[in-house]
């Protein structure tokens, strides 16, 4: 199966738009290497600034240059731009209308050898309740350079969640994607799988084939946009289905299975409903491997749930 890091995708797509658009600019807290956008600094070297580990410094400076006119990506790793840099981002671009784009990258388990303190099981809560901030969460580098494509063209503030690992194609060339509009990637009667990110979407397909095994017929629907989610594509797939299984590398309170359970709660759905994700718990240091598996977010132990939910 061919792959190709998220991280990649986000640097080789800067670099064109950078050659398009000379008010793209980019921000680093002195992580380019793990980032990747070493290519944009070598590219465009007086459209690239390096903070140094100051995080929410970056946030009040790109706030500033989009001030200016330029239109700013300042990435960190998922963990400090949620937490750490939440009041500047609330405050300096989002309440103040600007038109910064922030990516946090190794999201949930995949900051894995990083530790505890580096791995984000929240910052999709945090991000959520900011007004009018668009939230999204790639699932393959397609998606990636269409989403970054995207934030670059559109005005306002926008979080991409990314990691920066290599990750399965699941789409092809000529596939379309926008911001609000999740994607079927599998068609089922008995259980759907709403998934976000390019992890939880993979391990899902797998679960899906597992279940497929024991004659459960599951579908997958790729989320893409926690915020706007996707209302329509959440109902239309839950009502063809007994149950709806939401699966996130993140907690399971105020992310994707919020948002999922707030839309079926409101809605005439009367079938069953899941969340799996971490539960309530803080991360560790471990192979993602490791860690996928000790936090039931693996394809076996999503499809066991969503099995023991259809009784």
């Amino acid at each position: 199966m061919e792959t190709k890091e998220l991280r990649a995708a986000y640097a080789e797509t800067l670099v064109a738009l950078g050659a398009k658009n000379p008010n793209i600019v980019v921000l680093e807290a002195d992580l380019m290497a793990a980032t990747g956008t070493k290519v944009f600094k070598e590219a465009y070297p007086d459209r690239f600034i390096n903070v140094g580990i100051a995080e929410a410094n970056m946030i009040g400076v790109a706030s500033g240059l989009s001030e200016a006119g330029k239109i700013p990506f300042a990435a960190t790793f998922a963990c400090f731009a949620s937490r750490r840099d939440f009041d500047q981002f609330f405050i300096s671009a989002n309440y103040a209308q600007l038109n910064v784009k922030l990516i946090g990258t190794d999201p949930g388990v995949t900051a894995a050898f990083n530790g505890g303190t580096h791995m984000p099981f929240e910052d999709l809560a945090l991000m959520r309740v900011i007004p009018k901030l668009i939230v999204a969460e790639p699932s393959d580098p397609r998606v990636c350079a269409a989403f970054i494509e995207q934030a670059a063209a559109l005005y306002g503030c926008v979080y991409i969640r990314i990691a920066r690992k290599a990750v399965p194609y699941l789409y092809s060339e000529n596939e379309k994607f926008e911001f609000g509009k999740a994607k079927v990637l599998k068609q089922g009667k008995d259980v759907c799988f709403m998934a976000l990110g390019s992890l939880m979407v993979n391990e899902s397909l797998k679960a899906a084939g597992l279940l497929a095994q024991e004659g459960i017929d599951a579908g997958v629907l790729d989320i893409l946009t926690l915020k706007p989610i996707d209302k329509e594509a959440v109902l239309e797939q839950a009502a063809a289905v007994k149950a709806v299984v939401s699966v996130e590398n993140h907690q399971i309170m105020g992310g994707l299975g919020s948002a999922v359970a707030e839309l079926l709660a409101e809605s005439s759905y009367k079938g069953k409903f899941k969340r799996i994700g971490i539960q309530d718990e803080f991360g560790q240091v471990g192979t993602q491997d490791f860690l996928v598996k000790h936090y039931g977010l693996d394809a076996e132990t999503i499809a066991a749930r969503a099995k023991a939910l259809l009784g």
